[in-house]
């Protein structure tokens, strides 16, 4: 083993014994893509939101959540390589760990930056043919899917929180996702997750709008409340990873949004 630096997402150089023996893992996508690279031994510690493998989520040891973490059990778990997000994780808090660990973020917008992402964190932790496999195949996937879109995008609202109603606006990954799918986000305008009011979706006349099952778990009983709102639009409940998750869980993103467009206006 020896010393190596890296260079994270966000323009900073972590030092790491290389290969890291002990990694804890603060982000649930970066989770599920350390196990999809064969790192079972090697993670030591998750949040409480790794809710993939459900085998992790059972006997990894739990760190607190993504904002909150037991520094005390990541002390005890002397992890050699701590990877987070920069959204979805505390600045403050981060900083604080790399105090005492290194600590590799990612930051991510798009698409491209959730490639770079896998092959940088499969890079550091020494699967690098592994994560090569992985990018190369969500790429000709998501390629494939882009070839097949021949019509105008669907006008769209994706809400993701209730009381407040907020939604995916501009800036964000869901948004990329969005146009990645064929639709076309008529919160364009607004900045990363606004709160919106009913007035301003009726203003909108989105032809859909999508309920997402993260973070707020949209249900069935929810899909009546926007119908008065939009009688005229599809309102759709979707599945919140395959449009938020940036690790290799995009490998499913797109036969779902095969399977999501059967479901909408003029298809």
């Amino acid at each position: 083993m020896s010393k190596r630096i890296f260079r994270d997402q966000m323009n900073r150089q972590v030092e790491i014994d290389f290969p890291p023996q002990r990694i804890i893992s603060l982000v649930p996508s970066q989770t599920e893509l350390l196990h999809d690279l064969g790192l079972e031994k090697q993670v030591v510690g998750i949040t409480k939101f790794c809710v993939h493998p459900e085998s992790w989520f059972k006997s990894k040891t739990r760190v607190g959540g993504t904002k909150d973490y037991k520094l005390e059990v990541i002390r005890e778990l002397q992890p050699d390589l701590i990877i987070g997000n920069k959204e979805e994780n505390d600045k403050e808090q981060i900083e604080a760990l790399a105090e005492e660990f290194p600590v590799w973020m990612s930051n991510i917008y798009d698409l491209e930056d959730a490639l770079e992402m896998i092959q940088q964190v499969s890079d550091i932790t020494n699967q690098s043919a592994s994560g090569a496999r992985i990018r190369l195949n969500i790429q000709s996937k998501f390629e494939s899917l882009e070839q097949e879109m021949n019509r105008p995008p669907i006008r769209a609202a994706y809400y993701i929180w209730r009381k407040p109603n907020m939604v995916a606006g501009n800036d964000t990954f869901i948004n990329h996702m969005l146009q990645r799918a064929g639709f076309i986000n008529v919160f364009d305008d607004l900045e990363r997750y606004p709160e919106v009011t009913d007035a301003q979706l009726a203003g909108q006349q989105p032809e859909v709008i999508l309920l997402s099952s993260e973070p707020f778990p949209f249900k069935e009983k929810h899909i009546a409340e926007f119908g008065k709102i939009c009688p005229s639009a599809v309102i759709q409940l979707v599945d919140g990873e395959l449009f938020s998750w940036y690790g290799s869980r995009l490998l499913q993103s797109v036969p779902y949004f095969r399977t999501l467009h059967k479901h909408m206006p003029n298809s």
